[in-house]
């Protein structure tokens, strides 16, 4: 597994925390219940845009969040807030799947 994620289940519900790289944002706290996001929040970063996010992703699959929010560039930025956290949301599945990363 990556070494910029980590993953707990509690109580049913996976605690995501992944460490973004080449953003603002420091760390990325999510929880997980059968494949749909339940919470997300943000350490450093743009408050209120990342906020927004996390309002907006709350119950939605995670497929459907990494196919909207993976590729999306910050200014000349290659990456994103967003796009990092379609990567850590990728590196999830690949977890869960059992597939090394």
């Amino acid at each position: 597994m990556s070494e910029n994620i980590e993953i707990k289940e509690i109580d049913g519900v996976d605690v995501v925390r992944f460490q973004p790289k080449g953003v603002c944002s420091r760390l990325m706290s999510l929880k997980v219940k059968d494949g749909k996001v339940l919470e997300m929040e943000t350490v450093g970063g743009c408050s209120g845009n990342l906020k927004g996010i996390g309002s907006l992703i709350v119950g939605m699959d995670i497929k459907e969040v990494i196919k909207r929010l993976q590729g999306l560039p910050c200014g000349s930025r290659p990456t994103s807030c967003p796009d990092q956290l379609a990567i850590c949301l990728k590196l999830y599945l690949d977890a869960k799947s059992g597939v090394i990363v």
